[in-house]
């Protein structure tokens, strides 16, 4: 990934909020006959490994557990909040007219190693911990206790568990950084006018 200094994003707790924030990711693989990508919804364990493990299940028809190899490289791609950003939002803009549209966004490309995990013992787990942090925000949240206990082994039947054991993550945090502080704080403004709230956030973050 093309890493500009002021985007660079290496502390551990931001790459992992993002991961955590957005845990639908893109898992690339190479398969026999090329590049592959998957898209997944992730847990990030980060007491296990040096630099943590995702976790997540595929289905049995896919062929994704069959196509590759325990300890094979692989790459999870993690996609923040995004958004466009026009010149027009810049108020030095209007005196030098030397400025052009340019997108913001977060990123983390999570690297490792994969390990397929057919067993009901993981699957339970990751399941249990999946549903338990989706499930929080609602008043009653739903457990897998509350599926029949022959539907739910039919549909564990049915999956299959990945693991991978991370050995390299790099962030990227493009979100106007490089602008002075009066067209930054106007981008932002505008943006929460437009309802874009968590881009502005997002920026803002990355301003402290």
């Amino acid at each position: 990934m093309y890493l500009p200094a002021p985007f660079a994003e290496s502390r551990p707790e931001e790459l992992q909020r993002i991961m955590r924030d957005h845990p639908l990711a893109m898992l690339v693989t190479q398969r026999p006959d090329g590049l592959e990508a998957d898209h997944l919804p992730f847990l990030f364990a980060a007491d296990q490994g040096p630099l943590g493990t995702l976790q997540a299940h595929v289905a049995r028809a896919n062929p994704l557990w069959q196509a590759v190899r325990d300890g094979d490289a692989v790459l999870a791609v993690f996609r923040g909040t995004d958004g466009y950003i026009s010149p027009n939002w810049y108020p030095s803009k209007q005196e030098t007219h030397r400025h052009v549209p340019t997108w913001n966004y977060e990123a983390v490309h999570a690297h490792g190693r994969i390990w397929v995990r057919d067993d009901e013992k993981f699957l339970r787990a990751v399941l249990g911990r999946l549903t338990r942090v989706h499930e929080a925000d609602e008043s009653r949240p739903w457990r897998m206790s509350d599926a029949p206990a022959d539907y739910l082994a039919e549909l564990l039947a049915q999956i299959v568990g990945i693991e991978i054991e991370l050995t390299r993550i790099e962030g990227k945090r493009k979100l106007s950084q490089n602008r002075d502080a009066r067209d930054f704080e106007n981008t932002a403004q505008t943006l929460e006018s437009r309802g874009r709230q968590a881009l502005a956030v997002a920026m803002r973050r990355a301003r402290d």
